[in-house]
Parts: structure tokens; sequence; C-alpha cells
């Protein structure tokens, strides 16, 4: 695929304008059936739009494929290396040949052009985008820091689309149908109780919350998460005592909590308003 990597490093439209024009100009175009074409095996992208589909077919029908679709032989025909959309919209247009390039492509190769050509859709999702470059990770063997550089991406731009494929499924379905954008789902990632996630991204939609206003509130929540899991100071024995003492004189539970300055305070359960007033007697505390 040593062609192929001549627009590495400049972004995948650079690749693609690279790739097709160089093949249009120095290969022979051919006439294939479409019916001994069949899709790339790797391609991820499994839905079209419908709308674009019909444009395109009833531009095929008006003046034909202008750019040749791109294939390699395979054991029952051809496989498309780039120009499915071509490819569908021709069958749509109702044509039987489709000018095409044949050219030799390793697995490795048909695998990592079917993810560049996906990352040049128009309807891209935050999700598809991530996923994209999880299967350039995952299948290519590549580190997040060959991905940038192959791809023309800075390497905090790849790492944070990433972070996206982490988000429970309930939270993946409302960034795919924008009911919240892809600012407030990486922010939804900075929860640290992470059982709040989900509850939390609902609440974010239904009070139309801003990415601002949301960080403030997950400040918020972090913060009393942190509060909640210290870890509690181990009391005196003189302080357990004190305790235990007060709790009998009062026939309730009794808290003291002190500072390492000797500062504190008392805390006295109660469990209705009489027994206030029971409580209160016993302070000698008379509030008429």
């Amino acid at each position: 695929m040593n062609k192929n990597k001549k627009g590495l490093g400049r972004g995948i439209d650079a690749l693609f304008q690279d790739f097709e024009a160089e093949d249009v100009s120095q290969s022979r175009v051919e006439e294939l059936k479409l019916s001994d074409i069949r899709p790339n095996p790797y391609q991820p992208r499994k839905t079209f739009d419908e709308d674009a589909l019909a444009e395109l077919s009833d531009s095929i029908k008006q003046t034909g494929v202008f750019q040749p679709i791109i294939v390699r032989k395979s054991v029952n025909g051809y496989e498309i290396i780039t120009g499915e959309r071509r490819f569908r919209a021709s069958q749509m247009a109702g044509k039987t040949t489709i000018p095409a390039i044949v050219r030799e492509f390793d697995e490795e190769a048909m695998m990592e052009i079917a993810v560049l050509e996906n990352l040049q859709r128009e309807d891209l999702t935050p999700l598809d985008e991530a996923q994209a470059y999880d299967t350039l990770i995952k299948k290519l063997h590549l580190t997040q820091a060959e991905v940038s550089t192959r791809l023309g991406k800075s390497r905090p731009y790849i790492a944070n689309y990433l972070r996206l494929l982490t988000l429970p499924p309930e939270v993946k379905q409302m960034l795919n149908a924008q009911d919240i954008s892809m600012g407030l789902a990486r922010t939804l990632l900075s929860l640290k109780d992470k059982k709040q996630l989900v509850p939390l991204a609902k609440r974010t939609v239904k009070e139309q919350l801003t990415v601002r206003q949301l960080e403030q509130l997950i400040t918020q929540l972090n913060h009393e998460d942190k509060k909640a899991k210290a870890k509690p100071v181990k009391k005196s024995p003189y302080i357990q005592a004190s305790e235990n003492q007060l709790g009998d004189r009062f026939g309730t539970k009794v808290q003291i909590a002190q500072s390492k300055k000797g500062q504190g305070h008392i805390a006295i359960d109660f469990a209705s308003e009489t027994d206030l007033n029971r409580i209160l007697a016993l302070l000698d505390v008379n509030l008429d």
C-alpha cells in the first residue's frame, strides 16, 4: 500500500484526492458489470442516506459516472476499494455497468481504505468517527500518535473522540440522536461517579444545560462524592465514651465531631417535636 501512503500526514481529503487522481491518470478504466462487484467487506458503514443516493442516481442517469470507482479482483469477481456510493447510485439508476479501475490491494490496505473513506462522510457522527479511529488502532495495531500522523489530526483530537466510546449505551444513543452535543458528552465523562452518568445526561437534556452549566454541576457532584468517600477520622476513646454516656443520658444517638485543633460540635438526634421537647427538658431548656 505504498502509493496510498503518499498523502498521509496531510489529512484524509488530501490522501483520497491523490489516490483517485493518480489512479485515473495512470490506469486503464474498464466497464465492469455491477453484478460482478461487491462492497468492501471491511466497510464499517452499513447504511446510506437514501435522499443523497437518489440525487446522485438522477445525476448518473443524465451524465453517467464521472469518476471511476476503484476495485480489486476477488474470488467471485471484484470488491470495491473506493466508490460504494457511486456503485449503489448506479444500481438505483438501472445501470448494468460502471467505469472502474482494477488495482491490487492486500487485506490491511482494504481495511484502512474502508475506514478512511468512511471518515469522509458528510453525515459522520462523533461516535462513527470515534469508532473509525478505534478500528485503525485495533485492527492495524497503530498507536494514537500514528493515527494522528496518518490523518493529519492532533493527538488530543484523536484521544477526545476515542473517549466517547466509553460512554454508556443510553448516552451514546442521545449523542447519535443529537440530543446532546459532543461537548456535553465529553463533559459528562468527567463525572467521577459513573452510576450517576445516565441520570445526569437525562437531566442535561431535560433542562437543556449548556456545557458551562454542566461543568459547574459536575464540579459540585464530584466534590460531594469526594466528601462522601473521605476516610472518617478515628475518634479517640474519650470522644467515644462521651458519645455513649450522652446517648444514655438523652436516650438517643449523639455524635461528637472534633477537629485536630480541639474544636468541634455535638449532634443530638430526635425523632419528633415531642422527642425534641423531651431532650430540651433534660437540658433544662425552657422555651415558654
